[in-house]
């Protein structure tokens, strides 16, 4: 498949920092406003964002199948409602306006001051407008880290989940944008096994590193999208925190699984990087032993090599980076996680979150969690400023990075940044 976006040998007229996320290869959408400017759809590209609901008034977005009410709108909705061909077709027009030997709008002045704004003037907001989340539990190396911990070391896996993209329906009214703090959660925790539980805030308040997937609307209930359809049916991706409380979940998940201790909040980047910007980064998926149903077997290239990282920043103090990882060490991908999920009949629609679950590398500094950096508490981390972090502590700042570089080209997706505020 050729995208003309993707050419890595493009270059814009806009200038663009050697070290952004944002190149002319990426063009990630989101939603901004202004004072004066009601919420619309955008595009990122170095540290400026392109409008798009201007960019139409003025034209450029002619013979496209779109009307001014898919981008004057405050979340991406009405723009994914077209269909994986329309955003790529308006993907491929944005990067020929925006590449260094296009004169249409790079020579027009008037225009380029209209739908050109400066990154730091403009608000982002909620880009989508989610229906339904699903969380997945699909990194071995951090199922088996869990197993390990809280079950038998010999038996760390459960016995399906070699065989299933293990996942949960989650909460969608509490995903909140990246910069929106969080309050510490409440609920139920047992701190001595042998005497009842106990209401308190969250003492074992942790992150998840994750990517999150958005989905277009996918087939009628009772259909199933196969592997090899997955990904027409997804739009693109964004930076994902699924905030955990881990003493919460302890004494709730038997027998149904999260709930208190994962719907208090989970965080996402504000720009959604397009699945077909991410074309060019796909790996190899690690090797699936025993070999899956067939309904989960898929042929090429599934997997995408992304490097992530985690900070934490305390309160006026400088940020320790505490993981550095990368999404292609997921076992189970998004293709078989779509797969799977619509395998009973089940149908996605046009906003659905979908969670990768926690992403965890293969060595200590790679794990994507506080449960297993500092191992169940027993081996706190040091911060630069001298303190140590068993879990998260309040107004400690959570950062997610993430970013794919390759032959000279960075698709990134910037960060995720969450601060945490005492219980209420």
């Amino acid at each position: 498949m050729s995208i003309s976006a993707n050419n890595p040998s493009l270059k814009s007229w806009v200038e663009v920092p050697t070290d952004s996320d944002f190149s002319i290869q990426n063009l990630p959408f989101g939603i901004i406003k202004t004072p004066n400017l009601t919420p619309r759809v955008a595009v990122r590209i170095g540290d400026k964002v392109l409008d798009l609901k201007t960019l139409f008034v003025l034209g450029y977005l002619e013979n496209l199948p779109y009307e001014l009410s898919d981008f004057d709108s405050e979340y991406l909705n009405k723009m994914m409602k077209r269909g994986k061909k329309a955003t790529r077709d308006l993907r491929n027009r944005i990067s020929k306006l925006l590449d260094v030997n296009q004169a249409d709008l790079q020579k027009n002045q008037h225009h380029v001051d209209q739908v050109l704004l400066a990154v730091e003037s403009v608000d982002m907001c909620m880009p989508i407008q989610i229906g339904d989340y699903t969380d997945f539990y699909s990194s071995k190396e951090h199922a088996t880290n869990v197993g390990v911990m809280f079950r038998d070391p010999a038996n760390a896996l459960l016995p399906n989940w070699l065989w299933i993209p293990v996942g949960y329906h989650g909460r969608a009214s509490s995903v909140v944008l990246s910069g929106q703090s969080i309050y510490r959660p409440k609920g139920q925790v047992k701190p001595v096994e042998t005497e009842d539980p106990i209401f308190a805030p969250s003492s074992q308040l942790d992150f998840e590193l994750e990517m999150g997937f958005f989905t277009y609307d996918g087939k009628p209930l009772g259909d199933s999208i196969s592997t090899a359809e997955a990904e027409e049916y997804i739009f693109g991706m964004c930076l994902f925190n699924d905030w955990s409380a881990r003493d919460i979940q302890k004494w709730e998940y038997i027998p149904l699984g999260p709930f208190l201790a994962k719907n208090f909040a989970s965080s996402i980047s504000a720009w959604i990087v397009t699945l077909d910007a991410m074309e060019p980064f796909k790996v190899d998926s690690p090797k699936q032993t025993p070999e899956v149903l067939s309904y989960l077997k898929f042929d090429g290239l599934k997997s995408y090599d992304i490097n992530l990282e985690v900070a934490i920043e305390p309160d006026n103090a400088q940020e320790t980076v505490i993981s550095r990882s990368n999404f292609k060490y997921m076992y189970w991908n998004m293709a078989q996680q779509l797969a799977h999920h619509t395998v009973n009949g089940c149908n996605v629609r046009s906003g659905d979150l979908m969670g990768s679950g926690t992403i965890s590398g293969p060595t200590e500094d790679s794990y994507g969690s506080m449960l297993e950096l500092a191992w169940k508490g027993t081996k706190p981390l040091k911060m630069n400023d001298g303190t140590e972090r068993k879990f998260i502590l309040d107004k400690d700042t959570v950062i997610m990075r993430g970013y794919s570089e390759k032959d000279g080209v960075r698709v990134g997706f910037g960060e995720v940044s969450t601060k945490v505020l005492p219980a209420k």
